[in-house]
């Protein structure tokens, strides 16, 4: 479809200096959580130590061997993948006894060590075996084990995961109805690691049927199997081809069940279906105008604004969300930090469509007020990921209509701009600058600038944003330094009385832009020797 393409879904609003790549990056910042997920395997992929909650328990073998020999380990499990061959060939008294015991010891040795021997169980011919304890008919035991020794098989490396491709169709049978909620949802973890490993094998998984049935088990309120589900549609649909997103949406049911495990849902399932809509409002547009005619703006705004705990330094992890796994607060802490980046990472998304934008924020309206009022407190909290998501949130509004650059610019938020601009780590400043370049540069089909968006830009130089600017453009980080380049050209030509020049000299721009004069980057090199020539030449000062 396409409305659903990469390019289509960030406005582009600015002719004009600041924002000319503003559509690219913003549809690449949304996709970029991908990468941040992939930095640990955790999130995206997850190792089945303790058993599903059921009627079934399996208990947890404590002893995790984390300092057993490896050889050991990998003998061990060779010898239980052969006596799991034996017990399947096995059709004695006591036979399915005998497979269900085979399987657990192997779940086990794949289970107990941080590097568990998934090597080892492929050479010994594990997939194929354990294809088999899978066949239908087989004891719900049975077929439980199978599926974690496959969850963890897949945990494993590209190549490993790749080997699960004879068990995907069966995995994805048994997300049926008829399946019991422990196999099912046990099936949904491989199979939502088999998706985390990359776009090939998440072809693989949608071409065989796998996101309606994954889609039906985040439908009703099952604890556990709602999560695993929801995290393994994230895994999914994330693109980059949006297909999935815009089919994952239209399936009956989806709205109504986000929007429920939103509102009453723990955080850990919140979390989940957070990660969903981050997906959806990133890869399709078709997706992104059903969720901004839902109710979801709204709740997604009270999350926000009722949260209690974004004041705290928080990294985002946890048991299974790991971007440093050394932390140890409480779990219920680190979650709803975690979700509230989640909540505005999807509001960012809602709000950055141009086609949704005076839709999604109303100005006067009151969740409109109320959305500006949260963000203003994420910008004050200490929180540095919310800083930063918070600075990209208001860099999309910011890019919207001139309504839209007024309500940001009247609001509080422009002063914890402006010093967060000069005080902020690196990567927080560079979103802000997107966010108060944004605001001074409107599309126009015109080539002057209009009066508003000059009160803007004279506004916030006076208020001292030019030697943040500049200083991007000393960075190493050529997007950076082009945004900084960007603003100086603004400032250059869109100052009164032609005071630009003097300023940017004053706050030694002209040796920042002088930099570049060799630079190998061709569009900094010209853009700064452009501006050089233009309003510093041989001609410059002469009038003094």
């Amino acid at each position: 479809m396409a409305d659903d393409g990469l390019a289509s879904h960030r406005r582009d609003p600015i002719k004009s200096s600041v924002g000319n790549v503003a559509a690219n990056r913003r549809r690449q910042q949304a996709i970029t959580v991908g990468k941040e997920r992939r930095e640990a395997l955790v999130r995206t992929k997850r190792l089945c130590r303790v058993g599903i909650s059921s009627d079934n328990d399996v208990p947890y073998d404590g002893d995790m061997m984390i300092d057993e020999e490896q050889s050991i380990l990998e003998s061990q499990t060779s010898s239980a993948v052969e006596e799991l061959k034996s017990a399947v060939m096995y059709q004695g008294k006591g036979a399915k006894l005998k497979r269900v015991s085979a399987l657990r010891e192997l779940r086990r040795l794949l289970s107990r060590s941080e590097f568990p021997p998934i090597e080892a169980a492929l050479k010994a011919g594990a997939i194929s075996i354990l294809v088999q304890c899978l066949s239908f008919g087989s004891p719900d035991e049975q077929l439980f084990e199978a599926a974690w020794c496959l969850t963890n098989i897949a945990a494993g490396k590209p190549e490993e995961t790749k080997a699960l491709l004879p068990a995907l169709p069966l995995l994805i049978a048994h997300l049926g109805e008829r399946s019991s909620p422990p196999v099912a949802e046990q099936c949904a973890w491989a199979l939502g690691n088999v998706a985390g490993e990359g776009e090939e094998l998440r072809n693989v998984l949608l071409s065989q049927g796998a996101l309606s049935p994954l889609t039906r088990m985040m439908l009703p309120n099952q604890g556990s199997t709602v999560r695993t589900a929801a995290w393994a549609l994230s895994n999914l649909i994330k693109g980059p081809d949006p297909k999935a997103a815009s089919e994952l949406i239209q399936i009956d049911g989806v709205i109504d069940a986000i929007l429920r495990h939103l509102r009453k849902g723990g955080d850990e399932l919140a979390t989940e279906v957070a990660w969903v809509v981050v997906y959806l409002s990133a890869l399709s547009d078709t997706a992104t105008s059903i969720l901004v005619k839902s109710n979801l703006l709204q709740l997604l705004v009270e999350r926000l604004a009722t949260s209690n705990n974004i004041q705290l330094l928080i990294p985002i992890s946890s048991a299974r969300k790991v971007k440093k796994a050394s932390w140890i607060h409480a779990t219920k802490q680190i979650w709803h930090s975690t979700t509230c980046k989640l909540v505005l990472r999807s509001l960012g998304n809602l709000v950055a469509g141009a086609s949704h934008a005076t839709s999604v924020l109303v100005v006067g309206n009151e969740l409109t007020d109320n959305f500006i009022a949260s963000l203003v407190k994420c910008l004050k909290s200490e929180h540095r990921v919310l800083k930063k998501e918070t600075a990209w949130v208001l860099s999309n509004i910011a890019a919207g209509s001139i309504e839209h650059k007024k309500l940001i610019y009247s609001s509080e938020a422009v002063p914890l701009l402006l010093r967060l601009l000069s005080t902020a780590p690196f990567d927080i400043r560079k979103e802000v600058a997107y966010a108060l370049g944004n605001l001074c540069v409107v599309s126009s089909e015109g080539s002057g600038m209009p009066a508003l968006i000059l009160e803007h830009l004279v506004s916030l130089v006076d208020r001292g944003c030019l030697p943040g600017f500049i200083d991007l453009v000393r960075t190493a980080d050529t997007e950076a330094a082009k945004l900084g380049l960007q603003f100086i050209e603004l400032v250059l030509r869109g100052m009164p009385n032609g005071n630009g020049p003097k300023l940017v000299e004053r706050e030694d721009g002209i040796d920042a832009m002088e930099r570049f004069q060799f630079h190998e980057n061709e569009d900094l090199r010209n853009m700064a020797n452009r501006l050089v020539d233009k309003y510093f030449g041989e001609d410059y000062g002469l009038d003094e």
